[in-house]
């Protein structure tokens, strides 16, 4: 009975998520778009090749701006394992390229 009663707590506070095979491919992405409004923010993520002058936005994640934060958060936690673990990151000096990104709206 105690072995039940322990399991339903471990279930209370765990969640099931599952990752769909065409999700777990993942989807490349060398430039973050990020604009954001009073309640959310917008994180566009697009692919750009050398010498193509068009790209597309290949995903869309909103969040609320706690959990973006939230994000932030995890993020740098992460970088700062693998630092640790691998060296220091090197950041090149991006060119800078001019983006049409369309009108910039509000929510």
């Amino acid at each position: 009975m105690a072995d039940d009663q322990n399991k339903q707590k471990q279930k209370k506070g765990q969640i099931n998520i599952e990752l769909d095979e065409n999700v777990a491919q993942g989807i490349y992405s060398n430039l973050a778009i990020i604009n954001h409004s009073q309640s959310e923010f917008i994180l566009d993520f697009v692919s750009i090749m050398p010498g193509v002058p068009k790209s597309k936005v290949k995903s869309r994640i909103i969040l609320t701006p706690q959990h973006a934060k939230r994000l932030l958060r995890a993020l740098n936690d992460n970088i700062q394992r693998f630092e640790k673990a691998h060296g220091k990151v090197k950041e090149q000096e991006q060119p800078t390229m001019p983006l049409n990104f369309g009108p910039t709206g509000e929510a």
